[in-house]
């Protein structure tokens, strides 16, 4: 649908400029280095799956809005709603991995890391485009702003409205135009999606993320999907490759997280770093965030 893949384009055409950050565990640092990967999840995973409802509720309440105002085609509409709900949950599949601007946000510290156990690694944009290009990920920078929000939802609605009016045009029957209004949200999906994955909730506005995000998976027999254990559930997630080539991985800076063990934990990190050959550019700092046990 080629005004919904121009609304697609036009959002994922922002280029980070700035040092793009990555909050995780010592756990997870061990395994990034090692395998020279990050863990891209599916979004319906990512904060609480609440990154695809939110999505699914900005629809929802254009939805009424339109239907209330009289002027709308509610079959369609309704029809469109209940789609979008049913697929997220059940549709295709999409892989997202987040970076901050800010490497040292205590918000931050908190949700990606345990108590005298996280670092944000740092890496070069343009290293990090490189990966993405050459995986078929997009780059995106995630939207906060509810005004920019609803106007984004606005057009996607008005080119639904549009294409199921074209799809199902002439003389047809009721169970004819659900099944031709099925097909024009079908063909919609991926770019739906990929909108989806970079509307965030304005209260998470500090974060300032960038996302990345994989090819649309609609076969998940044959798609290399891995899990690992969530906070209450199994999570999918495939692996994004952060190794262009077979140097040392080129991290751009990191900050070491709020820990009692400043000296000793700085040492560790660093002999760690420099056994897999990875010597940040601009160094390592400590976060000077005051450590508290709770």
């Amino acid at each position: 649908m080629k005004e919904i893949e121009a609304l697609t384009r036009e959002l994922y055409a922002d280029i980070p400029l700035g040092t793009l950050y990555h909050y995780t565990t010592f756990s997870g640092l061990l395994g990034i280095v090692r395998s020279r990967a990050l863990w891209a999840s599916d979004i319906r995973y990512m904060n609480d799956s609440a990154e695809l409802r939110h999505t699914a509720d900005l629809i929802n309440a254009e939805v009424r809005e339109r239907i209330d105002s009289g002027q709308a085609n509610t079959t369609l509409l309704s029809q469109f709603a209940d789609w979008v709900s049913y697929r997220i949950t059940n549709g295709h599949m999409l892989f997202g991995a987040s970076f901050r601007s800010h490497g040292n946000l205590l918000s931050q510290w908190r949700g990606y890391s345990s108590p005298g156990k996280g670092v944000s690694l740092g890496f070069c944009p343009d290293y990090i485009l490189q990966c993405a290009r050459r995986q078929g990920f997009m780059i995106g920078k995630c939207i906060y702003e509810p005004a920019r929000q609803r106007m984004l939802i606005r057009q996607v609605v008005d080119a639904v409205e549009t294409l199921a009016a074209d799809q199902a045009s002439g003389e047809r029957s009721a169970v004819e135009r659900s099944a031709l209004y099925r097909e024009a949200f079908a063909s919609m999906e991926t770019d739906l999606l990929r909108i989806a994955a970079i509307l965030k909730h304005p209260s998470f506005r500090e974060e300032k993320e960038w996302r990345i995000v994989s090819p649309v998976v609609a076969n998940t027999a044959e798609a290399p999907i891995l899990f690992r254990e969530g906070h209450a559930m199994l999570v999918p997630y495939i692996e994004f490759d952060i190794g262009l080539d077979d140097r040392p991985l080129a991290m751009d800076h990191l900050f070491l997280g709020p820990t009692a063990n400043i000296n000793i934990s700085m040492n560790s990190l660093k002999m760690f770093l420099e056994q897999h050959g990875i010597i940040p550019k601009r160094g390592i700092d400590y976060c000077q965030i005051p450590f508290r046990l709770r």
